[in-house]
């Protein structure tokens, strides 16, 4: 059963895929967000060419754990994936992904501009590794 990540921002969209056992999330690609239709498009080709059976969305929570302006965001682009597709959705605390990425990539010594090109889909890797971690507990 293949499970899609998501880091959802409103510029770019990180996606991750894991692998058919649910065991390793792989970085896939990161989806420009130039509006919901393209995006739902793009997500509905990915979904039907890896046979993905679930979603995970990051939900990026406030430290004291409390949801701001950019979890409603993230709630309402769930809403509309639940609308339009027929997988079940959940919701990762990705508190921290962002900045866990960047550690990695400052650690593997890339310039900054290359970093920016990744960090989206390195943080969409980190939400559903967490995930399958936690689901095989």
């Amino acid at each position: 059963m293949r499970i899609l990540g998501i880091d959802f921002g409103g510029k770019r969209i990180g996606i991750a895929v894991s692998d058919e056992t649910g065991f390793l999330a792989s970085a896939l690609k990161v989806i420009e967000n130039r509006g919901e239709e393209k995006v739902l498009e793009e997500l509905k080709e990915i979904i039907s060419s890896f046979e993905v059976e679930e979603i995970v969305i990051g939900l990026p929570k406030m430290m004291d754990g409390s949801l701001g302006r950019e979890a409603a965001k993230v709630h309402s682009f769930a809403s509309s994936l639940r609308e339009n597709l027929s997988c079940p959705i959940n919701f990762w605390d990705e508190r921290l992904s962002t900045v866990e990425a960047q550690n990695i990539l400052i650690q593997g010594n890339l310039s900054r501009k290359k970093r920016k090109k990744v960090i989206d889909k390195l943080s969409a890797v980190i939400i559903l590794q967490g995930y399958l971690d936690k689901k095989r507990i």
